[in-house]
């Protein structure tokens, strides 16, 4: 994992709250200022680096003087929106300090669950990385809806680790790294180095939040790295005040739990598939259909489905349920949720009876069809 990190050309950065605000106390300057620092020297060797960072919320609560985080979403968005406004101005003080141009880009799910805005923010981010600026991203938390949120930085560090296909994802916290418990309550919690990503057993391990200021948890930063691995990008889960912990990693040097990314790079289209949080419908398929899917790199044929639930149209990504409702696999439909209840159980040849036209043969065509 050294050498991952090592010859990363592109790498994401991810502070949590915690860390940005001093535990709360009000956007940190200072720490800021030392992963900029950090940031620019990384540029200097001729990386590539974005910083998703949280804390707008807790910065906003600072300024509008409320101790604790706020229950209603509309308290919440103006926690945030007050909040951006210091933390963009902080790091744009800092990376200028060091030469460095920032951006400050705001997301939501929706953004990239919609393939044109998807790739639209992925040209504006490599465009951003060409002009040496380094992109600050955060959830617009100011607009988002609890349909189109991601939930947490962590998985949307690991979606922009997608999106602009970063070498790396490195998650700073204010914890040392994974550990095998909760070494808070367990003393024999033993530190995990290393670990491939994505294996079950990590998230046995990992316990629930451990911050009242963000929504994050171990737990979060184990499916972050998880889904950044189907990119072909490694994840580091490090303490974020350790000293030049970036440029450490950087170097080679092992600091805190390296996950590791085995599987090969999911071809573009199907990671953009494969990183819809939320999706608009699925359909229930028989066990024929499971196994032709699973075992024999099939399409899904209309004739294999049980049942269709949502309210999708053509184009949109649905999943792919077995009768005990688990979801194994998702895909672009070629027909709406309406047309999919009309063909259920059907042979193609009746379509054109049915709907009165003749369109795909298949539900979903297996070069749009990834198994989940």
């Amino acid at each position: 994992m050294t050498d991952a990190l090592k010859n990363a050309r592109r790498i994401v950065v991810k502070v949590g709250s915690s860390l940005v605000t001093d535990e709360g106390r009000g956007v940190d300057a200072e720490a800021i200022g030392t992963w900029c620092r950090q940031m620019a020297a990384l540029a200097g060797q001729g990386r590539e680096v974005v910083m998703v960072s949280s804390g707008a919320i807790a910065e906003g609560m600072k300024r509008l003087g409320w101790r604790s985080r706020p229950k209603e979403i509309h308290e919440l968005q103006a926690a945030a929106a007050v909040g951006q406004m210091g933390l963009a101005q902080i790091y744009e003080t800092q990376l200028r300090a060091y030469g460095m141009g920032s951006a400050q880009v705001l997301l939501t799910h929706a953004d990239l669950a919609d393939r044109e805005r998807y790739l639209n923010a992925r040209a504006t981010l490599l465009a951003l990385l060409r002009l040496n600026v380094v992109p600050v991203i955060n959830e617009n938390d100011t607009v988002v809806t609890d349909e189109i949120k991601f939930g947490d930085n962590d998985t949307l560090g690991a979606l922009v680790a997608n999106l602009i296909e970063a070498d790396a994802l490195v998650i700073l916290t204010d914890q040392k790294g994974l550990y095998s418990a909760d070494p808070r309550k367990n003393p024999d919690a033993r530190f995990i180095h290393e670990a491939q990503a994505g294996l079950p057993e990590l998230e046995l391990m990992a316990g629930g939040a451990g911050s009242s200021l963000g929504r994050g948890g171990m737990i979060t930063k184990i499916l972050a790295a998880k889904r950044a691995a189907r990119s072909g990008a490694s994840t580091v889960i490090a303490y974020g005040r350790e000293p030049d912990v970036l440029l450490r990693l950087a170097a080679g040097e092992a600091i805190g739990t390296a996950l590791t990314a085995s599987t090969a790079k999911m071809a573009a289209r199907k990671q953009w598939m494969a990183d819809h949080l939320q999706m608009r419908g699925a359909v229930v398929v028989d066990d024929g259909a499971v196994a032709k899917l699973r075992d024999g790199g099939k399409s899904l044929l209309p004739i294999g489905m049980v049942e269709v639930t949502g309210d999708f149209v053509r184009g949109d990504v649905i999943a792919v349920r077995n009768a005990a409702g688990v979801e194994i696999a998702r895909g672009l439909s070629n027909y709406s949720a309406a047309e999919a209840r009309l063909i259920a159980r059907r042979p193609s040849s009746e379509f054109e009876r049915l709907l009165g036209f003749t369109a795909e043969p298949e539900m979903i065509h297996r070069d749009n069809l990834i198994i989940t």
